[in-house]
Protein backbone atom coordinates (compact mmCIF):
# COMPACT_ATOMS: atom_id res chain seq x y z
CA UNK A 1 0.00 0.00 0.00
CA UNK A 2 1.72 3.38 -0.98
CA UNK A 3 2.15 5.98 1.86
CA UNK A 4 -0.43 8.70 0.35
CA UNK A 5 -3.08 5.75 0.58
CA UNK A 6 -2.00 5.01 4.12
CA UNK A 7 -1.97 8.47 5.00
CA UNK A 8 -5.48 8.80 3.72
CA UNK A 9 -6.60 5.75 6.02
CA UNK A 10 -5.19 7.34 8.84
CA UNK A 11 -6.77 11.11 8.11
CA UNK A 12 -10.20 9.29 7.59
CA UNK A 13 -10.35 6.93 10.17
CA UNK A 14 -9.19 9.44 12.67
CA UNK A 15 -11.83 12.20 11.91
CA UNK A 16 -14.44 9.59 12.04
CA UNK A 17 -13.75 8.10 15.26
CA UNK A 18 -12.59 11.45 16.65
CA UNK A 19 -16.19 12.99 15.68
CA UNK A 20 -17.54 9.56 17.31
CA UNK A 21 -15.82 10.32 20.51
CA UNK A 22 -17.50 13.51 20.66
CA UNK A 23 -21.33 12.81 19.78
CA UNK A 24 -21.24 10.07 22.85
CA UNK A 25 -19.74 12.78 25.28
CA UNK A 26 -22.25 15.02 24.45
CA UNK A 27 -24.78 12.69 24.04
CA UNK A 28 -23.70 11.61 27.88
CA UNK A 29 -24.35 14.46 29.26
CA UNK A 30 -27.52 15.32 27.53
CA UNK A 31 -29.29 12.69 29.42
CA UNK A 32 -30.93 14.56 32.12
CA UNK A 33 -30.66 18.03 30.24
CA UNK A 34 -31.67 19.44 26.65
CA UNK A 35 -28.89 18.98 24.23
CA UNK A 36 -28.43 22.55 23.78
CA UNK A 37 -27.70 23.32 27.36
CA UNK A 38 -24.95 20.98 27.20
CA UNK A 39 -21.02 22.45 27.48
CA UNK A 40 -20.06 21.26 24.44
CA UNK A 41 -17.49 23.43 23.62
CA UNK A 42 -14.52 21.36 25.69
CA UNK A 43 -15.89 18.26 24.28
CA UNK A 44 -15.52 19.69 20.80
CA UNK A 45 -11.76 21.48 21.07
CA UNK A 46 -10.81 17.73 22.65
CA UNK A 47 -12.33 16.01 19.98
CA UNK A 48 -10.71 18.12 17.39
CA UNK A 49 -7.34 18.62 18.58
CA UNK A 50 -7.24 14.62 19.40
CA UNK A 51 -7.73 14.26 15.64
CA UNK A 52 -4.69 16.51 14.80
CA UNK A 53 -2.46 15.02 16.82
CA UNK A 54 -3.42 11.35 15.98
CA UNK A 55 -3.07 12.36 12.59
CA UNK A 56 0.38 13.67 12.78
CA UNK A 57 1.82 11.09 15.16
CA UNK A 58 0.44 8.00 13.19
CA UNK A 59 1.46 9.86 9.71
CA UNK A 60 4.85 10.58 10.85
CA UNK A 61 4.87 6.94 12.14
CA UNK A 62 3.85 5.53 8.74
CA UNK A 63 6.67 8.06 7.17
CA UNK A 64 9.63 6.25 9.38
CA UNK A 65 8.19 2.79 8.07
CA UNK A 66 7.66 3.93 4.54
CA UNK A 67 10.43 3.39 1.65
CA UNK A 68 8.30 5.50 -0.96
CA UNK A 69 7.16 8.28 1.37
CA UNK A 70 9.15 10.73 -1.49
CA UNK A 71 7.69 8.95 -4.63
CA UNK A 72 3.78 11.01 -5.05
CA UNK A 73 3.59 10.47 -8.98
CA UNK A 74 1.01 12.09 -11.20
CA UNK A 75 -1.32 9.19 -10.08
CA UNK A 76 -1.42 10.42 -6.72
CA UNK A 77 -1.87 13.86 -7.39
CA UNK A 78 -4.86 13.39 -9.20
CA UNK A 79 -6.05 11.10 -6.51
CA UNK A 80 -5.75 13.90 -4.25
CA UNK A 81 -7.14 16.62 -6.12
CA UNK A 82 -10.68 14.66 -6.32
CA UNK A 83 -10.75 13.58 -3.46
CA UNK A 84 -10.06 17.23 -1.94
CA UNK A 85 -12.61 18.60 -4.45
CA UNK A 86 -15.57 15.74 -3.26
CA UNK A 87 -14.53 16.89 0.28
CA UNK A 88 -14.71 20.08 0.05
CA UNK A 89 -18.91 19.87 -1.18
CA UNK A 90 -19.58 18.54 2.22
CA UNK A 91 -17.73 21.68 3.58
CA UNK A 92 -19.64 23.81 1.92
CA UNK A 93 -22.68 22.35 2.98
CA UNK A 94 -21.83 22.56 6.40
CA UNK A 95 -21.06 26.42 5.62
CA UNK A 96 -24.17 26.58 4.25
CA UNK A 97 -26.24 24.92 6.91
CA UNK A 98 -24.80 27.07 9.77
CA UNK A 99 -25.44 30.29 7.95
CA UNK A 100 -28.89 29.06 8.10
CA UNK A 101 -28.94 28.09 11.79
CA UNK A 102 -27.08 31.62 11.94
CA UNK A 103 -29.94 33.96 9.92
CA UNK A 104 -32.85 31.79 11.68
CA UNK A 105 -31.56 32.70 15.35
CA UNK A 106 -30.64 29.04 15.58
CA UNK A 107 -28.75 28.19 18.76
CA UNK A 108 -25.27 28.23 18.95
CA UNK A 109 -24.99 24.37 19.65
CA UNK A 110 -26.77 23.31 16.21
CA UNK A 111 -24.49 26.28 14.08
CA UNK A 112 -21.32 24.84 15.75
CA UNK A 113 -22.19 21.41 15.11
CA UNK A 114 -23.34 21.35 11.75
CA UNK A 115 -19.62 23.01 11.15
CA UNK A 116 -18.03 20.47 12.34
CA UNK A 117 -20.38 17.97 11.19
CA UNK A 118 -19.33 19.47 8.02
CA UNK A 119 -15.81 18.86 8.17
CA UNK A 120 -16.02 15.64 9.65
CA UNK A 121 -18.12 14.74 6.32
CA UNK A 122 -15.46 16.49 4.24
CA UNK A 123 -12.37 14.42 5.66
CA UNK A 124 -14.74 10.95 5.58
CA UNK A 125 -16.13 10.94 2.29
CA UNK A 126 -13.00 13.13 1.22
CA UNK A 127 -11.08 9.76 2.57
CA UNK A 128 -13.87 7.58 0.62
CA UNK A 129 -13.39 9.35 -2.72
CA UNK A 130 -9.43 8.82 -2.47
CA UNK A 131 -9.21 4.79 -1.28
CA UNK A 132 -11.94 4.10 -3.84
CA UNK A 133 -9.46 5.81 -6.70
CA UNK A 134 -6.45 4.17 -5.29
CA UNK A 135 -8.33 0.31 -5.17
CA UNK A 136 -10.34 0.70 -8.90
CA UNK A 137 -8.60 3.81 -10.40
CA UNK A 138 -9.49 7.29 -10.78
CA UNK A 139 -12.39 8.74 -13.18
CA UNK A 140 -12.30 9.64 -16.78
CA UNK A 141 -13.91 13.18 -16.35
Amino acid sequence: MPYEEKRTWILGVAAVVSYVIYLIVVLARARHIAVVDVAYVAPLLWAVGGSIVVSIAASIAVAIGSRDRDRRDQRDREIDMRGAQVGNAFVVLGAVAALVLAMANGDRFWIANAVYLGFTLSAAVGAITKLVAYRRGTWPW
